[in-house]
């Protein structure tokens, strides 16, 4: 039995305790997403399938770089919240659902660091 008032049960902030600042966090990458897109495809549709001197060449400038960086960063963020609201939503196990949630985090942060030095070791090298 529990001693709380109705509001004070609807204050609470989801099942992680944390809804608000995940809901707001998905809406800044979707927005942060949409802005970087143009400035990283068009580089990368110039790069793509060139030789490893032309590759260089485009992202050898800060910019394009800079660019290709915060893409994957906000993309793997965006990637991992994503999927941590599908599991959240439909895994109902605990224990499954904690592993798959762990998963998913170390995966796109594994995979956002293969992309950053990526583009750095192709910046660095031009």
């Amino acid at each position: 039995m529990s001693y709380r008032t109705d509001r004070q049960r609807v204050r609470g902030l989801g099942v992680t305790g944390d809804g608000t600042h995940h809901w707001w966090s998905q809406r800044l990458t979707s927005i942060a997403l949409a802005l970087l897109t143009p400035f990283f495809i068009f580089p990368f549709a110039r790069a793509l399938g060139q030789d490893w001197d032309a590759v260089r060449a485009v992202y050898g400038t800060p910019i394009n770089a800079i660019v290709a960086i915060l893409f994957i960063l906000v993309g793997f963020n965006h990637l991992q919240q994503g999927i941590q609201v599908v599991v959240e939503d439909y895994v109902h196990d605990r224990p499954v659902r904690t592993a798959v949630l762990l998963a998913n985090t170390f995966t796109c942060l594994a995979l956002a660091l293969i992309g950053v030095f990526a583009v750095a070791k192709i910046a660095f090298t031009a």
